[in-house]
């Protein structure tokens, strides 16, 4: 199992990241603001940054430190890693499944049970502790329709099949996914999902949410030695990292979903911190995101009972349990893909 160790997020603007001894210093100018033990980092990740040294690249490169770069807005621009060390054999039985779009089909489809069934107990999670303040049977009848297309893609075999189901039963949950919304509803809604770019502070939310966890999942695939741009149920794309967004999917409910609606709901965020541009999109002033980042940390380090490996972790090593997992499936260690699934 590999150990979680923190992740430095650097939000400041028009900051410096250099090398000092076993040191990553953070500066504004001559500035230092702040410096952090190299041993004590597992990833760097930067938003709207001036500048790294190559010094602090190098030791990053050494110590296998990922060093992920961002825009202001959340946007993924590129990631520096060391040596890649991955397994030859196991990325080869990797790109044959992609190449054969059944037995793709076959790794991806209990993904999407996963999906279908974490956001099925999202909904009855709902049901249970704010019966009285939401639609229960309308949210009680997307549910069991969630139930059945679980069935169903249970004995799936075709990708475009597969693709299918999973975007209906996406309609279905987001048909509903307002009614989770239980303050602020007056400057927090969520009418559909929208994106590149985001035209209301959900959507805002959830995007960052969403490349927070892709980076995330990016990170553990390649930390068992997968190539995380080949996917299963999404294609090959050039600089689409396909296999993170496969593994994605089973998280994205209880993982991102969850997540935003608790900042709205313990009013963690307010309305003041989203600005709207010229174009319509919506974005989160510095504070704000700020704010998303360290919760966002911090709920990585809640613990959590793994369901298949039946130990208790922490929410940020999930997507490291879940490639691992993965490999051992590709590997032919397991019969099937175990997802993760929350109840």
């Amino acid at each position: 199992m590999k150990k979680l160790l923190n992740t430095l997020f650097v939000t400041t603007p028009d900051t410096y990241l250099s090398r000092d001894g076993e040191n990553v210093v953070i500066k504004n100018e001559e500035e230092v603001l702040a410096r952090y033990p190299l041993h004590n980092l597992e990833a760097i990740c930067t938003f709207g940054y001036a500048g790294v040294s190559p010094a602090l690249m190098g030791a990053c490169a050494e110590r296998h430190i990922s060093l992920t770069f961002m825009t202001r807005n959340g946007r993924f621009l590129a990631r520096v890693t060391g040596e890649d060390r991955g397994n030859v054999v196991l990325r080869k039985e990797q790109y044959r499944i992609s190449d054969d779009e059944r037995r793709s089909a076959l790794a991806a489809r209990n993904m999407i049970i996963g999906k279908l069934y974490n956001h099925k107990w999202i909904l009855e999670r709902a049901v249970r502790d704010y019966a009285l303040r939401i639609d229960t049977a309308r949210i009680k009848q997307v549910s069991a329709s969630l139930s059945e297309t679980m069935k169903l893609v249970r004995h799936v075999e075709d990708l475009d099949i597969l693709r299918g189901m999973e975007g209906a039963a996406a309609v279905q949950y987001n048909s509903v996914f307002d009614s989770l919304i239980l303050q602020q509803k007056e400057h927090f809604f969520f009418h559909g999902r929208n994106k590149r770019p985001p035209l209301d502070n959900v959507n805002a939310l959830l995007s960052f949410a969403y490349t927070l966890l892709a980076n995330d999942t990016k990170a553990a695939l390649e930390s068992v030695g997968l190539d995380a741009y080949v996917g299963f149920l999404h294609r090959d794309r050039p600089g689409r990292a396909s296999l993170a967004l496969d593994l994605m999917e089973e998280l994205r409910g209880v993982y991102a979903d969850r997540f935003v609606l608790s900042l709205i709901n313990k009013r963690l965020i307010h309305d003041k911190g989203f600005h709207k541009k010229e174009n319509g999109a919506v974005i989160m002033d510095e504070e704000t995101r700020k704010k998303v980042i360290m919760a966002w940390q911090e709920r990585k380090q809640e613990k959590i009972m793994h369901p298949y490996l039946n130990e208790k972790i922490s929410w940020g090593l999930v997507p490291y349990a879940q490639a691992l997992l993965l490999a051992r499936y590709i590997r032919g260690d397991l019969d099937e893909y175990p997802p993760f699934l929350w109840k």
